[in-house]
C-alpha cells in the first residue's frame, strides 16, 4: 500500500508539514480563497458562527473565506473531508461537540480520529446548556427540581440519544442523584412545543433555544451551566451556585485545520480569528444569540486543544453513565 503524505510526515518524525512546503508558499499564504467546512446543514449554530467568523477572517487574511456545508453522520462526513484534505491552510473545519467529542462514543467506525487528525486553531464561542421547566412545574429552582425528582421522578427532554445535551443530562444525574427519565427528541427546537404543552416536564437544552421562552414567560429556566451568570439573563443562577460543584456544560464551536498544517499558517489563522472576535459585528451578534465568546486563552491553538481534550473526557464518562456503546 502506498504511503500517504501524512504517514510520510509521521515516519520522518516531522512535527508539521512545513518542511514539505516551499518557503515562498508559506510567505504568500493565503494567495487564494480559504474553504471553511461546516459539517451540518445551513441555518444551524455551527453554520451561523462559521459565516460570521469567516466573513471577519476574510478581511484579516485578504482572501475570501468561503463557507461550504457538508452535512451528514452527525458531522462525520465534513470532519472526514477536512481530515483528509491537504494540510496547507486552505481547507478548514468548523468543529463542534458532535464530530469532535461525541461521535467517538456513539459511532463504531469513525473514518477520522478527532484527537489526531486535526490541528486546533481557535475556539470561537460556546452556548451553555440550561435546564428549563414548564410553567406547571412547582419547582422553580434547581435544588427544588432535584428534590422533587427524588420524591416522584420527573421527565426531561434532550435533543436526542447521544446528543451533547443528553451527555450533559447524564453527568447531571450522576452529580446530583436526581431521578430523571430521559425523553429524546430530534432537536432542541422540536421538544419546545411539548415542554410548553406539558407533555414533558423539563428539558436540558442549549441556552439560546431556551432563552426566548424564558423571556416570554412561556417556560422557566432554573439554572445555566456556566461558570458565572449570563449577562443576557443575570437573574438565572448557575448550576454551581445552585450546589452542583464545578458543573459546566456547553455546545462549542471552533476552527481546526488538518493535522500537519504548518505552525506559521496556524498562527496566521489564529490571529485572524482572534481579531474577528475582538471587534466588529461578530461578537455582538454571537452574544445576541446566547453564545459566550471564548476567552483569549481558549482562542489559542493550545488552549483550544486543552478544551477539546477536557470535553472529550467528559463525553467518555457521560457515555458510560448512559450505557451508550458505539454502533
Amino acid at each position: 500500500m502506498p504511503m500517504s503524505r501524512r504517514d510520510l510526515i509521521a515516519s520522518l518524525g516531522l512535527g508539521s508539514a512545513a518542511m514539505l512546503l516551499p518557503r515562498a508558499a508559506l510567505a504568500a499564504y493565503p494567495d487564494r480563497p480559504v474553504r471553511l467546512i461546516v459539517p451540518f446543514a445551513p441555518g444551524g449554530n455551527a453554520d451561523i458562527v462559521g459565516r460570521l467568523v469567516g466573513d471577519q477572517m476574510s478581511k484579516a487574511l485578504g482572501q475570501p473565506v468561503v463557507v461550504e456545508n457538508r452535512g451528514g453522520a452527525g458531522g462525520g462526513i465534513g470532519a472526514e473531508f477536512v481530515a483528509r484534505a491537504a494540510p496547507d491552510g486552505y481547507t478548514l473545519f468548523v468543529g463542534s461537540n458532535g464530530p469532535l467529542t461525541v461521535n467517538p462514543f456513539v459511532q463504531a467506525k469513525l473514518a477520522y480520529d478527532p484527537l489526531k487528525d486535526f490541528a486546533p486553531v481557535a475556539l470561537t464561542s460556546y452556548v451553555p446548556h440550561a435546564i428549563i421547566v414548564n410553567n406547571n412545574m412547582p419547582a422553580k429552582t434547581l435544588q427544588e427540581l432535584i428534590t422533587l425528582s427524588k420524591k416522584q421522578g420527573i421527565t426531561m427532554a434532550t435533543s436526542g440519544v447521544g446528543s451533547a445535551t443528553h451527555m450533559t443530562l447524564e453527568r447531571f444525574k450522576a452529580a446530583t442523584g436526581a431521578n430523571i427519565t430521559h425523553v429524546p427528541y430530534k432537536s432542541g427546537g422540536a421538544l419546545m412545543p411539548d415542554l410548553m404543552g406539558g407533555s414533558v416536564q423539563s428539558a436540558m437544552t442549549e441556552f439560546s433555544t431556551a432563552l426566548p421562552l424564558h423571556k416570554g414567560g412561556k417556560a422557566h429556566i432554573v439554572a445555566i451551566a456556566l461558570a458565572k451568570r449570563s449577562a443576557l439573563a443575570p437573574e438565572i443562577s448557575t448550576f454551581i451556585e445552585s450546589g452542583v460543584k464545578g458543573f459546566t456544560a456547553q455546545s462549542f464551536i471552533g476552527v481546526l485545520a488538518p493535522a500537519g498544517t504548518p505552525p506559521a499558517i496556524i498562527d496566521r489563522l489564529q490571529k485572524a480569528i482572534a481579531g474577528a472576535l475582538k471587534g466588529g459585528t461578530a461578537p455582538d451578534k454571537l452574544r445576541g444569540m446566547g453564545s459566550e465568546i471564548a476567552t483569549p486563552e481558549q482562542m489559542t491553538a493550545a488552549g483550544f486543544a486543552a478544551f477539546i481534550r477536557t470535553d472529550y473526557e467528559n463525553m467518555r464518562e457521560a457515555a458510560k453513565l448512559a450505557g451508550l456503546k458505539p454502533k
